[in-house]
């Protein structure tokens, strides 16, 4: 896998796409993040670009990954919202063969269902829960999961995140591929989690579950 120096970044405004610029800057990458509210971002350090835009717009989405090499998808919605993550997520792996680019990390909550999990019964009753009183936000992520799974030409992760809580590293993170570990995690945490899985790949096609 080619080395990576320049990382895009979708939802740079949100819980953990702010953890995650901040993260990867002070480990010398470069990001360039798409925000449509740029001046609700605090001041950027000199290795953070931003770049206003809506994330829907695909020539947006070019200029965005424009000599880029990963792309962490972080988009984050009101839960009652239109979901648009189909639609970004189908942009951005586009964009990212008209590239070359092959290094994909996104994020789900731990209520999207895989095949071959293996989850608890409180587990599969939450699931089932978000599908009742949630069913467009649930059937467009079970559709952005199908497009990463028919995707050929991209190295893609999907980490399956709990409740995210504000707050430090505190390490100790637990990663299990067929049922969520644990209750929640924090932001802090989920940056460095998605940082080392760029550096380091451990869940290429997968779809991990990630706790404190």
């Amino acid at each position: 896998m080619e080395q990576i120096r320049s990382i895009a970044l979708i939802g740079g405004n949100g819980k953990v796409g702010r953890h995650i610029a901040r993260t990867a800057a002070e480990k010398g990458y470069h990001v360039r993040m798409l925000t449509r509210r740029p001046a609700n971002m605090p001041s950027a350090d000199k290795l953070i670009e931003i770049r206003e835009g809506d994330a829907q717009d695909i020539q947006t989405i070019r200029e965005l990954l424009q000599d880029c090499d990963a792309v962490i998808n972080t988009l984050g919605q009101p839960v009652r919202a239109v979901p648009i993550y189909s639609i970004v997520t189908s942009h951005l792996l586009e964009v990212m063969q008209e590239y070359g680019m092959r290094r994909y990390i996104g994020v789900s909550g731990g209520s999207l269902d895989v095949p071959g999990d293996k989850k608890r019964l409180v587990n599969r009753i939450g699931a089932r829960a978000f599908e009742l009183f949630f069913p467009q936000l649930m059937a467009d992520k079970c559709k952005e999961l199908d497009i990463l799974l028919q995707s050929q030409h991209i190295d893609w992760s999907l980490v399956r995140l709990p409740f995210v809580k504000e707050g430090p590293c505190k390490g100790n993170i637990k990663v299990n591929l067929y049922d969520m570990p644990g209750s929640s995690i924090t932001n802090s945490d989920i940056a460095a989690f998605l940082i080392r899985e760029l550096e380091v790949p451990a869940w290429i096609r997968q779809t991990p579950f990630i706790s404190h």
